[in-house]
């Protein structure tokens, strides 16, 4: 009777679910990785906050001297919250590498099962004590499940420089945004000055044509411009104002806290960045996307790998040892101990053709993620030229807008000559001023595009300029 029991009891039992020797460790537990664990992952794993600064490369940085563009950048990259779901991201790549190690190593349980039995035609039942401990090991000779470890870890090392690129990427957003915002501080300055003298150039018109000395043609002209020029002032304001709200969720702010955001003023700004004639290639193949296609096509020719190997049996060790017994405090006797050890080989015949077309399916992804390959090679080459010729090219534009701009105030001076001398009028004077002021509006929006092509070619070559 006790064997019929037992028997049951076993059969029972090995419905139940397993669960790995070696749990995954709190962050604040003492580390018990498995050593082969550690060599592989733990050593590329990122800790700290250090490694961000780095991707960003605050050196590149401090060449616009400005310590508030500095404060907003280190600001950025601790509290933005587009970089935090990026290194959290990370994260959860790297946990799915030790969830795929954990296939590697035995899968081991034990329980406790107390039962109360009654058999037919007997007056009395009585109580088991049961104690049964599972093991389970597939005995990876073919290194399948070694395999798909390292395929997991080949995503984690791509998610690693996914999170790279949108550090650079935000941090070139936030450098953008921010001369942006001091562009049209300026341009905003020079306007409020246009409107200024147009409104000057309207009253005189008035006062002109009630004398009978100016048409009500051109006084309605002057109101037209007076009307365009404060609408171009509030279009401007607009702009500052949205940008001031994006570069606040930049670095993690509020929108309510943009008016309170400080900045230089363009004219603090100097612009003598020195654009490289050429970029070598050995930059161009440390861009974050560029490492992170060629970790995905690494990946790709281990799945094939795995999905060859899937062809291939596999062999499972399992033990088991039951300690049973009626007496709860004779539960560890050898008297009532069972233990088995087995071994299977497992073949599939006939799967519908499965393996086949997953084999056939790998093959395909990997000749797709390896003309990606090739063609974030071709990509990075077209950004960083593009970058180059942008910078180059409008640093030469700007160096001959400033030329005019000279000119714009050597012939303002002159007229300003003229004025005293009574040679021309006050409103001929104010419209040479207002064409100076728009020549420099220009100036400093071509400034800023100067600026902002550095920054491109920052986020071109990876930071690594």
């Amino acid at each position: 009777m006790k064997k019929i029991l037992s028997i049951a009891l076993i059969l029972s039992i090995l419905g139940m679910n397993t669960m790995p020797v070696f749990a995954i460790k709190n962050k604040q537990e003492t580390d018990n990785t498995p050593k082969q664990f550690k060599s592989m992952v733990k050593k590329n794993k990122r800790t700290g906050d250090d490694y961000k600064l780095v991707y960003v490369n605050l050196d590149y940085w401090e060449r616009f001297n400005d310590d508030l563009l500095n404060g907003y950048i280190q600001k950025a990259v601790l509290n933005n919250y587009d970089l935090k779901m990026a290194t959290l991201a990370t994260e959860e790549y790297y946990q799915q590498v030790k969830l795929q190690f954990a296939n590697e190593l035995p899968m081991a349980g034990i329980g406790f099962a107390p039962n109360y039995v009654k058999m037919p035609n007997v007056s009395s039942g009585d109580w088991m004590f049961a104690m049964p401990a599972l093991v389970n090991y597939e005995f990876d000779i073919f290194l399948k499940n070694r395999d798909k470890t390292k395929s997991a870890k080949k995503n984690y090392e791509a998610s690693k420089f996914d999170e790279r690129a949108a550090y650079i990427s935000v941090a070139s957003a936030v450098g953008t945004t921010y001369f942006n915002i001091i562009k049209l501080d300026k341009m905003i300055e020079l306007q409020e000055e246009i409107v200024t003298d147009r409104q000057v150039i309207y009253d005189l018109m008035l006062v002109r044509n009630r004398e009978g000395l100016t048409s009500t043609a051109d006084t309605l002209n002057a109101n037209k411009s007076l009307v365009n020029g404060k609408t171009d002032l509030l279009e401007l304001k607009k702009q500052r104002e949205q940008l001031l709200h994006q570069f606040a969720v930049l670095i993690g702010e509020s929108p309510e806290n943009a008016a309170n955001l400080t900045r230089a003023t363009l004219d603090d700004l100097t612009y003598n960045h020195t654009i490289p004639d050429s970029i070598s290639t050995e930059v161009i193949v440390q861009r974050p996307d560029y490492l992170k296609a060629e970790k995905m096509v690494e990946k790709a020719g281990l799945d094939v790998r795995i999905a060859k190997k899937e062809f291939l049996p596999t062999i499972n060790l399992s033990g088991l040892a039951l300690f049973n017994t009626t007496s709860f405090g004779s539960l560890f006797s050898t008297k009532g101990m069972l233990y088995a050890l087995g071994g299977a080989a497992l073949l599939p015949l006939f799967t519908g053709g499965s393996r086949v077309a997953t084999l056939r399916l790998r093959k395909n992804t990997y000749e797709r993620i390896l003309q990606n390959y090739y063609k974030t090679n071709l990509t990075a080459m077209q950004e960083i030229n593009d970058s180059l010729v942008a910078a180059r090219l409008d640093k030469e534009k700007m160096e001959q807008t400033l030329k005019q701009a000279n000119l714009e105030r050597a012939d303002y001076k002159y007229n300003e000559m003229r004025y005293a001398q009574g040679t021309i009028s006050k409103l001929d004077l104010i419209q040479f001023k207002e064409n100076l002021l728009t020549i420099d509006k220009l100036v400093a929006q071509q400034k800023v595009e100067c600026m902002v092509d550095y920054i491109s070619l920052y986020k071109a070559t990876g930071s690594k300029i």
